[in-house]
């Protein structure tokens, strides 16, 4: 097994330089997690590491054997589970059946044959690369990895097309898994993925002798995988790499940030402080003073020195100041933070006299083949977590809460007037030509965008304002999306997987936001094991599949 090289890597798209001279060394054995605000080139990065993209300038030297999970995945609708399967054992059985002719043709020949010694080299050639990829396992491996990632009960002949995407998506991993390349690069590979099957990609990921490099905002995933995690977010030497899980990479992070802030103040103290020395100095220090009767002999004499001194003093002040100016930091930029005004409005100043109730009710409510009967009240100021396994019916009930979906039995009570919000999976926007701060003008309205702008946010930033939305990375369609939905609270605010796509950080910030409290309801469905374990709230948790 190789490593994994990458050399002073620059990827200039749309005009806007993503990725500038990174550099990376992945050796087998590494986990190494890209971590970053959304848009600074995870994605990006992967792409050019697996020869998706090629760089616009430096290099990569990668194994021959890698394996590249997309966030778009590469199979036709018409492909069948069986066809992606026999692709991914290809490999594995190529090596059994090469074995065998190799070993066939080394029984036929005598002891003493030229062409022995050639044979048995590649024989043991081969027979080393079979163990490597586990060839001789490959089925029962196949097997136990649609089990593990909750596969097993798809038939195999069922078309992609047929499946939903979390299910395409689980299935490009599992096609992955079986091969075992001696590299593996994914892009965000927890996405769909319940407690059970992120626990068996866990184990897996870590008995891999190979290489992994993975783009995640996964916090559980992280912490639990990575070796390393490098941060492509603006540094002082350009993207950092951090060892350890994600726990340490917080502390880590906040001391590098405040270090940078510390040397830029102390950096910008001296350049003041030497500008008026050099600028300054000479004028306050005159030679040209008038002479006092001590002084007649040697008045020239002594001006002249003073003259050498000023100008001595001066040439240093400007001579360090050059320096400094040449090799100084620049500014750190300001981090985004997630700041709206509310999450949620309250509920209590619209509602008629009688409507002290909840603000939404559920009585027996299910949809046939998505959702058993659920029966839930949301209060004002409740914060709900929604959880349970693929396929349980957590989108379809805040579809149903959220109006979107009629449900075929029970009812559902809402307060007059209430207004709801839902940040969907699946975040399409409609015209993606438009920028993204002319789509939120058009949706929120120009009044409301002046008194709220998108930058108060905290959720884009400025350069990516007046970018076109089709060419913002798939995390930040989901910031434009929360955004649109926060400027304008809704009394009930509904989240469908909202850390999906979503930097670490950020998922921080939103979490810390829902769980402050106030006014309003928050439901929250989604695996986000981080976001569980911390969480404050009411719990409902869903039961098996449906269907």
């Amino acid at each position: 097994m190789s490593a994994l090289l990458a050399q002073d890597v620059v990827r200039v798209l749309g005009g806007r330089r993503v990725l500038d001279g990174v550099s990376l060394t992945a050796a087998p054995g590494r986990r190494i997690g890209l971590i970053g605000e959304n848009g600074c080139g995870k994605s990006t990065l992967l792409r050019v590491l697996a020869g998706v993209d090629e760089p616009d300038a430096g290099s990569v030297v990668r194994p021959a054997d890698l394996g590249f999970l997309h966030q778009e995945l590469p199979f036709e609708a018409d492909a069948t589970i069986a066809s992606v399967l026999a692709e991914a054992l290809r490999e594995a059985r190529a090596d059994l059946a090469e074995l065998e002719r190799l070993g066939a043709e080394l029984a036929e020949l005598p002891d003493q044959h030229p062409s022995l010694p050639g044979l048995l080299e590649q024989y043991g050639r081969r027979l080393e690369q079979a163990e490597a990829r586990g060839s001789w396992d490959a089925d029962r491996r196949a097997a136990l990895v649609l089990d593990g990632l909750g596969l097993s009960g798809l038939g195999p002949e069922r078309a992609l097309g047929s499946l939903s995407g979390g299910q395409r998506g689980r299935l490009a991993l599992a096609a992955l898994l079986v091969r075992r390349p001696s590299a593996l690069l994914l892009d965000e590979p927890t996405n769909h993925l319940d407690d059970a099957a992120a626990a068996f990609l866990e184990a897996r990921l870590t008995a891999l002798p190979g290489t992994v490099v993975v783009a995640s905002h996964d916090r559980a995933f992280l912490e639990a995988v990575c070796t390393d995690l490098v941060d492509l977010d603006p540094a002082v030497g350009g993207p950092v790499r951090f060892g350890g899980g994600y726990l340490s990479y917080l502390s880590a992070k906040r001391a590098a940030r405040e270090h940078w802030e510390r040397r830029y103040a102390e950096e910008q103290q001296e350049v003041e402080r030497l500008r008026h020395s050099a600028g300054v100095t000479a004028h306050r220090v005159a030679p040209d003073r008038g002479r006092t009767d001590n002084e007649k002999m040697g008045y020239g004499h002594r001006a002249g020195r003073v003259q050498q001194q000023v100008s001595r003093r001066v040439r240093d002040a400007a001579r360090r100041l050059a320096e400094l100016e040449r090799a100084r930091v620049a500014a750190p930029p300001v981090p985004l933070r997630f700041a709206p005004p509310a999450l949620v409005a309250g509920g209590e100043a619209d509602a008629p006299e009688e409507g002290s109730g909840p603000l939404l009710a559920l009585r027996r409510v299910g949809v046939p083949g998505r959702l058993p009967p659920v029966s839930l009240e949301l209060a004002d100021g409740e914060r709900l977590l929604v959880t349970g396994g693929n396929g349980t019916g957590k989108s379809t009930l805040l579809a149903v809460l959220a109006g979107r979906l009629a449900a075929a039995g029970g009812t559902v009570h809402r307060r007059p007037g209430l207004t709801v919000g839902l940040l969907a999976q699946d975040t399409v926007f409609a015209r993606p030509d438009r920028t993204a701060a002319a789509t939120y003008a058009a949706v929120v309205g120009p009044e409301r965008a002046e008194r709220v702008p998108l930058s108060a946010l905290g959720l884009l930033a400025a350069a990516d304002l007046e970018r076109p939305v089709g060419a913002l990375s798939v995390g930040q369609r989901r910031r434009l999306a929360l955004a649109l939905l926060v400027a304008r609270p809704p009394q009930v605010l509904l989240l469908d997987e909202p850390t999906n796509h979503l930097s670490p950080l950020l998922c921080d910030e939103l979490e810390e936001a829902i769980g402050a409290g106030g006014p309003g309801a928050v439901v929250v469905a989604g695996h986000d094991r981080w976001l569980r374990r911390r969480w404050r709230g009411r719990e409902l948790a869903l039961g098996g599949p449906v269907g």
